[in-house]
């Protein structure tokens, strides 16, 4: 694999634009404006750093294991390089962070060592879903606070943001959960298996999309309350179906509310800048 190729896929290269994506779409639908690619940059460096960690970290684990999905793990690429990656990225995030403003700079270096404490510590205990919550439920304030006399979000972007958080830390570890669990890795997905974890998945991303519809001020649309009838028939159907033996229905259902719930959230861009 040439070294490239090996840093891309080093990279968690799905989450890494998934989380760069919505922040970035946040920003703008809060009017931030050419801003915007400021927070591009500072949230693509800083998951660039968080996914580059995980695979240094997790080096000696994965090669033991013989992940097939990771670079590093399978000799392709080299313990020095992913680590050397890694620190530039945190390197580079450092001054793109603060270039927001010192408050939504400080708050963006929070939220990547969470997640940079669950790649070192957290992730294989009981408390691996802290790290997503406080990283996730701190983006719409970072985001706010880039802006000219921005404050903190308001509660029900925050809480939202931490039930998609947790939400997606479920979701993100049931593919894998049996290869963690041959590893050691013995987080919350691990201890409550993969039917409660998924159940537990789709009830939070529900009730995110249910507070992104009804928390801020003035009168729910249509359209939200329409999105939160869609996230419940979606999540019953999948809940229903997970009954049976090896069905990932409701890993799937879970999935759908937290895309609905995300298209929310950036909906509700216009009314967060403002509180």
């Amino acid at each position: 694999m040439p070294p490239l190729a090996g840093l891309v896929r080093a990279s968690h290269p799905e989450p890494t634009v998934a989380v760069t994506a919505i922040a970035t779409a946040l920003a703008v639908s809060t009017g931030l404006g050419a801003r915007s690619l400021l927070v591009t940059a500072a949230f693509l460096t800083g998951q660039l750093s968080v996914g580059w960690s995980n695979d240094w970290i997790d080096a000696s684990r994965d090669a033991r294991n013989a992940r097939a999905d990771k670079p590093v793990g399978q000799g392709r690429l080299s313990v020095a390089a992913v680590r050397t990656a890694a620190l530039a990225a945190l390197g580079l995030c450092v001054p793109l962070s603060l270039s927001l403003g010192v408050a939504a700079g400080l708050l963006h270096l929070a939220a990547v060592a969470a997640a940079w404490s669950y790649n070192a510590r957290l992730k294989a205990t009981a408390a691996s879903w802290v790290p997503y919550a406080l990283a996730f439920g701190a983006v719409p304030s970072i985001v706010v606070l880039s802006l000219p006399d921005g404050g903190p979000a308001p509660w029900w972007a925050t809480s939202a943001g931490a039930l998609l958080g947790v939400g997606a830390h479920l979701c993100n570890a049931l593919p894998d959960l049996e290869e963690d669990l041959a590893q050691g890795v013995r987080g919350l997905p691990h201890r409550l298996g993969p039917s409660r974890s998924a159940a537990l998945a789709a009830v939070l991303l529900l009730t995110a999309a249910a507070v992104l519809a009804l928390g801020p001020p003035g009168r729910a649309g249509a359209g939200a309350g329409l999105a939160v009838v869609l996230c419940a028939l979606v999540t019953a159907v999948g809940l229903v179906r997970s009954r049976r033996p090896g069905s990932r229905d409701a890993f799937r259902a879970a999935m759908v509310v937290a895309v609905v719930s995300v298209a929310l959230l950036v909906a509700r861009g216009a009314v967060l800048a403002t509180g």
